[in-house]
């Protein structure tokens, strides 16, 4: 985006009138004709705070309709893409202090008018989660040399770390967290049970997160980012909560292959309590590593994108012999530009979560469980509008083994079987 000021817009009129008398020539007032120009430009351009500091606004809207089958109940809803992929507005600012050092700061607001994390049978409209709020607030310090640091309300190191490297573009249609089907409760045999899918993949020791994002809210944090050497950059980050969390990065072209990975590990030793079996109440402490790689055959348009996590519930396992779970999820496809439209994505996916049940089920007797997901989808770009439009179909399976019978989440011992979730999502995202 090109900012021009009005005051050189105004000084390139005036040069343009003393330069050519020819002005008159073409008809009506030019005069006029320059003030519309001024005020069309400033309705369209972002007006600077101070004469030093910058200022950019960025962001995108997303909404999608979807269409949901549980076996018994069918319904489509008109929501969100999901918190942190939401609707949302960005405005970055930066000063140069010196030829390496600048400073600078992001103000990140993300529109929530109903988000599909909180969809379920029983809501098709999550007004608890309506709103226009503060996703990320920070300053940073920025030297090209020795790196950033920030401060403040932002990402820490790993959030979003094995997402990000897909480079497919349908990253927003689809990808392994929860989004589309994390409210939505499970059924048995038609009935429907009083947990959710959510709840088969979570991140027990942290409690923040779904799936393999377990370190995926922005939070209270300090961070600093490497400068980039050969495409690897690093990060590390501490805050709230006592976690900190570190990662790496690689991005870069080798003979006509794209490649995008990265790895982060977070722990944290103040993530709240639960019970054990046994009855007794112990603190959280654990940590979780996540693990993501892209690869794409440039003149085909072949690529293939994989992500992996496990968590480690330190004290949990110690007290309620609870393994460790972990997840992991591919999808591969084709890439390529069809029409002068932009290009076309056809996809399919493939991931599972095991052993990833909520503290809670843990309480009740859930020993171990599967959540298993697959689909296919086609994304199409229209560059020209900066916009992508979508088409998704995905299923999900579910069980989970029981060594204690109760009314809460084990009606019977051994493993139990839920009814599948198919959904069809159709949207579509437009950038500015």
């Amino acid at each position: 985006m090109k900012n021009l000021s009005l005051s050189a817009l105004v000084a390139v009129g005036v040069l343009a009138g003393m330069t050519g008398a020819n002005a008159a020539d073409l008809g009506g007032n030019c005069c006029a004709d320059l003030e519309e120009r001024i005020a069309e430009l400033e309705a369209t351009t972002a007006r600077k705070g101070n004469r030093k500091v910058s200022l950019t606004i960025s962001g995108w809207v997303a909404q999608q309709v979807t269409f949901w089958d549980d076996g018994v109940q069918k319904n489509a809803y008109v929501n969100d893409v999901g918190t942190t992929l939401a609707s949302h507005v960005k405005f970055t600012g930066s000063a140069k202090i010196s030829p390496d050092w600048s400073a600078g700061y992001v103000l990140h607001l993300e529109g929530i008018s109903n988000d599909s994390l909180f969809l379920s049978q029983k809501n098709d409209n999550a007004a608890t989660a309506k709103q226009v709020g503060v996703l990320q607030s920070f300053w940073f310090l920025k030297s090209e040399s020795l790196g950033k640091l920030s401060v403040g309300l932002q990402s820490s190191a790993a959030d979003n770390v094995a997402i990000l490297p897909d480079g497919s573009g349908s990253l927003v249609a689809a990808n392994y967290v929860l989004f589309d089907n994390n409210g939505f409760f499970l059924r048995r045999s038609g009935v429907l049970q009083t947990t959710t899918w959510g709840s088969l993949a979570t991140c027990p020791g942290i409690q923040i997160g779904v799936s393999a994002d377990c370190d995926g809210v922005p939070n209270n944090n300090v961070r600093y980012d490497t400068p980039t050497f050969g495409g690897f950059s690093g990060s590390a980050s501490w805050g709230e909560n006592d976690i900190w969390a570190v990662a790496g990065r690689y991005a870069g072209e080798v003979a006509g292959f794209k490649l995008a990975a990265a790895a982060a590990y977070t722990e944290t030793t103040d993530a709240g309590t639960f019970t054990t079996l046994t009855g007794s109440s112990s603190r959280l402490n654990g940590g979780a590593l996540q693990i993501g790689g892209y690869l794409q055959h440039v003149p085909t348009g072949l690529f293939v994108y994989g992500a992996y996590g496990k968590d480690y519930n330190y004290n949990v396992s110690k007290y309620s012999g609870k393994v460790d779970g972990d997840n992991y999820y591919v999808k591969a496809g084709l890439r390529q530009k069809w029409s002068s439209l932009g290009a076309t994505v056809l996809f399919g996916e493939y991931g599972e979560n095991n052993d990833k049940q909520s503290i809670a089920l843990w309480e009740t007797g859930v020993t171990s469980s599967n959540l298993s997901q697959w689909g296919v989808g086609v994304v199409q770009e229209i560059d020209a509008a900066a916009m992508s439009l979508w088409v998704v179909y995905r299923n999900f399976s579910a069980d989970q083994t029981c060594a204690a019978v109760n009314t809460k989440a084990c009606g019977t011992l051994g493993t139990q079987s839920f009814d599948d979730l198919q959904m069809l999502k159709v949207g579509g995202m437009i950038s500015f």
